[in-house]
């Protein structure tokens, strides 16, 4: 078997917060309208980790999830295209967010997509990374 891809995704909390996925516990992450986000989602695979960022005034990454499902069509009738979403079950909420003004003070997340694509929703990350990460999180 072999290990699961690390991801940051990004989300809005006041549209979708790691509180709303501990809730329901499970959801189809949709709406990603950016080409290079959507061609990460088609990457991610059954059994992946995701590190969950909120975006906005909270800027922290606060949780984890695991994806469920592969990436599936998400029809969008404002917006043609050929979008795709997946599904994510919670795993864990942070003991403490790691705001992204911490991330940027790390050596070891210097070539964190996030830091130099700040808009991009989907990114992939290194296992080392998400393990920084983890370790800044209290996990």
């Amino acid at each position: 078997m072999t290990s699961p891809t690390h991801w940051l995704l990004k989300t809005e909390p006041s549209t979708y917060s790691l509180a709303d996925l501990r809730k329901d516990k499970r959801t189809n992450w949709d709406g990603i309208r950016n080409y290079q986000a959507r061609n990460f989602l088609r990457l991610i695979k059954k059994g992946d980790l995701a590190l969950i960022y909120h975006s906005g005034d909270e800027r922290s990454v606060v949780g984890i999830a695991r994806v469920i499902k592969e990436a599936y069509p998400d029809p969008d009738p404002r917006k043609k295209g050929d979008w795709v979403q997946v599904d994510l079950e919670f795993m864990k909420a942070f003991d403490s967010p790691v705001p992204l003004a911490e991330i940027k003070t790390r050596t070891a997340l210097q070539s964190l997509l996030l830091l130099k694509q700040s808009r991009l929703s989907v990114m992939r990350i290194t296992s080392a990374h998400y393990q920084t990460i983890l370790k800044m999180g209290g996990n």
